[in-house]
């Protein structure tokens, strides 16, 4: 054999043993009999997503089981089950059902959803008057 067709062959060989068998691919992620369901949450003081800075964010997974850094992510996926995956209803579910008044400033909050429920990929967007409507009016899943 000449010297350089053994060099390439040893090559050849040492990106084998390090990269292993060609048919494995790069990743795997086990497969799941349910659709994913992650979502990240974020909320801030204005009137468009675009323009605002996010003040928080939380991440949820609806998936098999709850899981996240939401504060009540049971709650939360709860309520996303109850409008069959509606997002623009979660903005008036509870209705101010605290009977809490609030005043009429005007000071917005605007809430964004973003990744995939049930497989369909997500972005939302709702502008609250103030925070205190957020609080009252919306959707315990925005309560982060």
């Amino acid at each position: 054999m000449r010297p350089m067709a053994r060099w390439a062959m040893s090559g050849a060989l040492l990106t084998a043993a390090v990269a292993g068998p060609l048919s494995t691919p790069a990743h795997s992620a086990p497969a799941s009999l349910y659709a994913p369901s992650a979502l990240v949450f974020t909320t801030g003081h204005g009137e468009k997503a675009v323009t605002t800075t996010p003040e928080r964010a939380v991440t949820l997974n609806c998936a098999y089981t709850t899981s996240g850094t939401h504060p009540d992510p049971r709650q939360a996926c709860a309520e996303l089950d109850r409008v069959n995956g509606d997002l623009g209803r979660l903005a008036t579910l509870r209705g101010n059902d605290s009977g809490r008044p609030c005043t009429k400033e005007y000071r917005p909050v605007v809430v964004t959803i973003q990744g995939v429920w049930r497989g369909t990929r997500v972005n939302y967007e709702h502008t609250f008057a103030n925070s205190c409507i957020k609080e009252t009016q919306g959707a315990s899943a925005f309560a982060f």
